[in-house]
């Protein structure tokens, strides 16, 4: 999947692969794949490091299921 074109991120580790008709594609290391905006909204906002390479992923429109879910409510009483 690596050729010249795809972006490596030093600080997540995340393969970024440009263009396509949704746009870029995010790849992680496990789950489904993703956008810039799911990975701001799930990784980037909270490292905040030098030398990551989404940056224009906060530019983007982050919708509800970019985030992460919250656990479900549970009583173990």
């Amino acid at each position: 999947m690596a050729d010249s074109t795809n972006q490596a991120c030093p600080i997540c580790g995340v393969t970024i692969v440009p263009g396509g008709p949704a746009g870029d594609r995010v790849i992680f290391s496990s789950g489904p794949q993703g956008t810039r905006a799911k990975l701001w909204a799930r990784v980037c906002q909270y490292t905040k490091k030098s030398g990551c390479i989404n940056e224009q992923g906060k530019n983007e429109t982050i919708g509800a299921d970019d985030y992460y879910k919250d656990a479900p409510n549970t009583s173990l009483s």
